[in-house]
């Protein structure tokens, strides 16, 4: 494996080290082989990228993790805890694509590990080329994902910053009604939603009706119909 890396490693670095020369993203590699390891730690940290290793699942999973942009370069066979047992307890984690190696075609195990998710699957011997580009993806596809989790804990802490009374004219102004149907609704005065109304866009930092749509609609808000 060393000397399939050594073969094309130099022009592979020159063609990807912009793209993985993120500092704050992680590669963690999993292989009990010590040799396969040390090769591609040697090839994400000669393009730049930031690398750790471990020799079992169980090593990676008792390893602590800080939330950063990151992949995981996983050998299909492992001893003790399978890989694709670890897949399944890294199934909620969409922040770390995991990129599948193997010394050999497994079609059963193949199968199931990209129907369970798995980002790419590549054979050994490794092409470095090959092997940069997918964990730059998949980088890419860690950085997407915590993006949106850190939109959506932001919406969700200003949604609980709502009282009771602005969440009940959010969810009424975005079914479309009217303030004065709102009022209704609710037993209170128009000029009163208003207020509420204003507070609602304030506190969810919306720009436009659209906007607060848009923010209920990925909050799961259940619209209510006109009467």
């Amino acid at each position: 494996m060393e000397a399939n890396f050594a073969h094309d490693v130099s022009r592979s670095v020159r063609n990807y080290a912009a793209r993985v020369d993120d500092v704050t993203s992680t590669v963690f590699i999993i292989d009990d082989d010590i040799s396969v390891r040390e090769s591609l730690e040697m090839l994400i940290r000669s393009a730049g990228g930031e690398s750790e290793s471990f020799a079992s699942a169980e090593e990676f999973l008792a390893h602590p993790r800080n939330t950063v942009p990151c992949c995981l370069i996983l050998d299909l066979t492992l001893p003790g805890l399978s890989a694709l047992e670890l897949q399944k307890r890294l199934a909620e984690r969409n922040d770390v694509p995991i990129i599948f190696i193997s010394g050999h075609i497994d079609v059963p195990r193949t199968v199931e590990a990209m129907k369970a998710g798995a980002f790419e699957f590549l054979t050994k011997p490794l092409r470095s080329d090959v092997l940069l580009k997918a964990v730059h993806d998949a980088i890419d596809r860690s950085r997407e994902a915590l993006s949106l989790d850190a939109e959506m804990r932001a919406l969700t802490n200003c949604y609980e910053s709502l009282t009771p009374r602005e969440r009940d004219v959010l969810t009424l102004v975005v079914s479309g009604l009217l303030n004065k149907q709102v009022g209704f609704e609710l037993g209170i005065t128009e000029a009163t939603v208003k207020a509420h109304r204003g507070q609602v866009m304030r506190k969810m930092q919306a720009g436009s009706l659209p906007d607060l749509v848009t923010m209920a609609t990925r909050l799961g808000l259940q619209a209510v119909e006109q009467r």
